[in-house]
Order: C-alpha cells, then sequence, then structure tokens
C-alpha cells in the first residue's frame, strides 16, 4: 500500500551539533524508542567530558579534585531542584531511575499508609506500594479519573482516623499512550481529604515543563536516561518529614553522622544524604543538570509545538493504515506527550518490529511495555472497537522527542505501508 503523506513540518531548531540540545545518534538509524531511553543531549555528553579529568570522591575528601566535585554535585541538585520547582524544605535525592525513587519513597512511607493509584500505571508506580493499597480500574477518561479518586478517597476517610497517612500516585503522562493525566485536578481532589501526592513524570518532563509547586504534588519522581541524561541518575523530590523519619534506603557511608562500636549504635543524618548511601553517581547528576539548564534556557513552547506537529502527522499516517489499529485510554483529541502504541492486524508486532530494524534501520518498541495490565485492557478495547479479531496479543510504540524529524516519521509511515509478508 502507498501512503500519501502531507508535506514536511518545518526543520527543528535542534539541528547544529554544537547546539547544548542536539542529541548524539548514529547516521542512518532512525530511532523511534525516546520513551525507553532518550539519546544522549550534547549538553550531557559535554557535561561528563568536562568533569572526567577531575573526578575524585564527593564529600570524603579535602584535595581540590574532590572539592570541585562536591560542589558540582550539589549545584547539580539545586539546579534540578530548580528545573522542577522544589520549594523550600524539600528533599531532593539523587536515585538510579523513577523506579529507583519510587521504591525509595515506598520504604519511607509511615506504618499503615494507604496508597491510592490507578491500574493504567508504569509497573515502576503498582508495584513498590505496600499491601492494601488501592487500585483504581483504569478510567475511560480525564473527569472519570477525577471522580473515581474523589469516591476512593470518600470511602476511605469515611469512619477512618482522619490522621492515617494517605498517598496518591499518579502518572503525568502515560508509557503507553502518551496520554497526558489530569494531574493539577486529582491533586486538587487529594487536598480535600488530606492526602499527599506523587508524580510519576518520567514520561512527562521530557516533553513539558513539570513544576512540583505550581501542581501542588508533594513528590515526584524523574528519570535522567529519559531526559536526554543516560548516566544512571534519576530523582526523587518531596516533602522531608516522611523521608527524614524514614530508615536510610541504602545503609552504608554517606549516610551516617556517627557508627559506634556496638553493631547498632548509629545515628543516621538528616536530608538528601540519608538516602543516599554510599558514592554517588556524580557523573549521572552533572549530565542531568546540565540537560535541565539547557531546557530551562530554551523555548520549550516552541520544542512543544514542533513535537505536536510530528506527532500529528505520524497518528494521520497511522490511521491511513487498514492494519493499523492505535491504543488509546481516553478520547482521541486527548492531550498527549509524543508517543504512540498500535498493531498491525494480522502480524506479530515483535516479528514487525525486527522486520523494521533490520530492512530499514527504523528503531521502536514492541511488547507491554512495563505496563501489563494497561496494555493488555487497550489491545482488547482495540480488537472491540476496530471490529478486528486478529489483532496480535502485543504492541508496537513509537515515541519521539528532540531531535526527531518530519522525515524520520515518513520513513516509518512508508515502511510499514510497503511491508511484506
Amino acid at each position: 500500500m502507498t501512503v500519501t503523506l502531507a508535506p514536511p513540518a518545518p526543520t527543528p531548531r535542534i539541528a547544529a551539533a554544537t547546539d547544548p540540545l542536539a542529541v548524539l545518534g548514529v547516521p542512518g538509524e532512525v530511532n523511534l524508542d525516546y520513551a525507553a531511553s532518550a539519546p544522549c543531549a550534547r549538553a550531557a555528553a559535554d557535561a561528563v567530558a568536562e568533569l572526567l579529568p577531575w573526578y575524585a570522591s564527593v564529600h570524603r575528601g579535602a584535595g581540590a579534585l574532590s572539592r570541585r566535585c562536591t560542589l558540582a554535585y550539589e549545584r547539580a541538585r539545586q539546579t534540578v531542584g530548580d528545573f522542577l520547582g522544589a520549594r523550600p524544605g524539600d528533599h531532593v535525592i539523587f536515585t538510579r531511575n523513577t523506579t529507583d525513587a519510587l521504591n525509595l519513597l515506598a520504604r519511607a512511607l509511615p506504618a499503615g499508609t494507604t496508597v491510592v493509584t490507578f491500574a493504567g500505571e508504569h509497573h515502576a508506580n503498582l508495584l513498590p506500594w505496600p499491601r492494601g493499597s488501592v487500585r483504581l480500574p483504569v478510567p475511560a477518561g480525564p473527569a472519570e479519573a477525577v471522580r473515581a479518586l474523589e469516591a476512593a478517597l470518600t470511602g476511605l476517610r469515611r469512619g477512618a482516623d482522619a490522621s492515617t497517612p494517605v498517598l496518591v500516585a499518579v502518572t503525568g503522562a502515560s508509557n503507553v499512550t502518551g496520554e497526558r493525566w489530569p494531574v493539577a485536578e486529582l491533586t486538587r481532589v487529594a487536598r480535600r481529604y488530606d492526602a499527599r501526592v506523587v508524580l510519576d513524570a518520567a514520561q512527562l518532563a521530557p516533553h513539558v515543563p513539570v513544576d512540583a509547586t505550581a501542581l501542588d504534588v508533594d513528590y515526584l519522581a524523574v528519570s535522567g536516561h529519559k531526559l536526554y541524561a543516560p548516566f544512571g541518575a534519576g530523582v526523587l523530590l518531596g516533602r522531608a518529614d516522611w523521608l527524614d523519619a524514614a530508615p536510610p534506603y541504602l545503609a552504608g557511608g554517606g549516610a551516617t553522622g556517627h557508627v559506634g562500636s556496638a553493631p547498632h549504635e548509629v545515628r543516621w543524618v538528616s536530608g538528601p544524604a540519608r538516602h543516599e548511601g554510599g558514592t554517588p553517581n556524580l557523573l549521572g547528576a552533572v549530565a542531568l543538570a546540565a540537560v535541565c539548564q539547557a531546557l530551562a534556557d530554551t523555548d520549550r513552547d516552541a520544542l512543544h509545538a514542533h513535537e505536536q506537529r510530528l506527532l500529528a502527522r505520524l497518528r494521520t499516517g497511522l490511521a491511513a493504515l487498514p492494519e493499523a489499529v492505535e491504543l488509546r485510554t481516553f478520547g482521541p483529541d486527548a492531550p498527549r506527550v509524543g508517543i504512540v502504541s498500535f498493531v498491525l492486524a494480522g502480524r506479530d508486532s515483535a516479528e514487525v518490529a525486527a522486520r523494521l530494524a533490520r530492512d530499514h534501520r527504523i528503531g521502536l518498541r514492541d511488547g507491554l511495555f512495563c505496563a501489563h495490565p494497561l496494555a493488555r485492557r487497550l489491545l482488547a478495547e482495540a480488537a472491540g472497537r476496530s471490529g478486528r479479531g486478529d489483532l496480535p496479543p502485543t504492541a508496537l510504540r513509537a515515541s519521539i522527542g528532540l531531535g526527531s524529524t518530519s522525515q524520520e516519521v515518513d520513513l516509518l509511515l512508508t515502511a510499514l505501508g510497503t511491508l511484506r509478508w
């Protein structure tokens, strides 16, 4: 089948190799898997290269190298906190990724905390929470999500001790569909019931500004490898009280104020260091801060507009393919970031992905995207909506971001339209 394509979109601003937000890549390889791990931005690579000759211990040495690295690490903490809208008194804790950050928070919850989340979450926001937590069904739309949360919190608070901790855990943007969730509205509901909110911003922060203060969320988690800084750092940002009261996430050097002779004679420090035991990931923190600063210094509205043009081009092209069925949770016009999941009727998704990689040098994702309950539900709904009984049990996902072009989108659509079996 031949796919008719619109004229190419305007060339994006991100083009010059000297641009801090230019992304590194391999000529001829089309990367449409940003949602899994985004490519490295020039800002991150340059920051690491500049610091490498000085690399030394953080918080543990008196020499010039160690002092410089300690300063770089703490400046990175401040930069990332400013980028994410940290409030006075918030902790900015460097972790490995969003999964690590949410597991840290789960370990820090006061005894008896009930966590309310939705079945549409990534596994990182489903699996860490304690038994007895409430998992709400996948809503059909943002308004239904708000109503479901209000009903759940009403039930939890009815007849219960008002001091019992409740945490609402929600994503900012789905890693399966790219659809944006009504975070501000959900937070307003949570506030009426004295519940706290943690935002999984792993997929939202790379695409639009995320501000903990403006959204009024208590905790926020992001991954550097999705924010164009793939050096193994993530962040948990949030209120200090639960974090300072909890045992250290990792018991070891850096988290201690005093260790005595007796086995359990230990005084733990408070603040971010309490949960950053061991030698910290200096290069990951500095790389992430460099990208945050570069994004803060650019016109994010222009970047978002360019991405939305590419996203519309991709979705329109997929809709023109008779075999393609897009997965979605909300309505077709719901706001979303640059992620699209779909299936080709009658064709195994893993085989399609392999063919695209082998024959067209196009990389995208196939599977259930570490969100199995949601992906399986959406596949079943897609079969009902399309009337097709031959949809595969897994899906394909194309995701875009900085450096993505209309030519890459067109290459994917053309390849999908010309697959032969």
